[in-house]
């Protein structure tokens, strides 16, 4: 949701560490992060501030699991990848690795996915991969899309 990001953001993790001069914090050990409907489970995080004060987040993870609920009641967003990136003032989230994202019955699989919160445009990336059949595997981009519910059979 839009509003998620004038939400506060919540970290619970084992451990952290802070590092005032490169204003940085490190999370690390089951990081659960909230905004608003966004949640985000973790590995480890990163979160920083650039010289404009933007935050920046990096999380890592075997996978790194979001969900966010959509603006209009258009249901929820699950996600995944062994990478998460997530900056605040651009509103992106760019998936890297085994990236994964679904929405309803809707799937999209790549090496990378880029979703801009505010637009709610996704853009997927494969990775050249040779000599494997899957689509999934073989670095190619996968899609599945539902039929909509409101067409008639005919």
């Amino acid at each position: 949701m839009q509003s998620d990001s004038k939400q506060p953001i919540q970290i619970e993790a084992d451990q952290g560490s802070l590092d005032q001069n490169n204003q940085s914090t490190t999370f690390s050990g089951n990081v659960i992060i909230k905004q608003g409907t966004l949640n985000i489970r973790a590995g480890s995080v990163t979160v920083s501030r650039n010289d404009k004060s933007e935050q920046l987040m990096k999380a890592t993870g075997s996978p790194v699991k979001f969900s966010q609920e959509l603006d209009g009641g258009k249901g929820v967003v699950n996600g995944q990848a062994n990478t998460v990136t997530y900056s605040s003032a651009a509103s992106l989230v760019t998936l890297t690795g085994n990236a994964k994202v679904q929405r309803g019955g809707d799937v999209a699989e790549g090496a990378v996915i880029t979703y801009n919160t505010k637009t709610e445009v996704y853009t997927i990336n494969g990775s050249a991969k040779s000599g494997v059949k899957s689509a999934a595997k073989s670095g190619r981009v996968s899609v599945v899309i539902q039929p909509s519910s409101t067409q008639k059979n005919k």
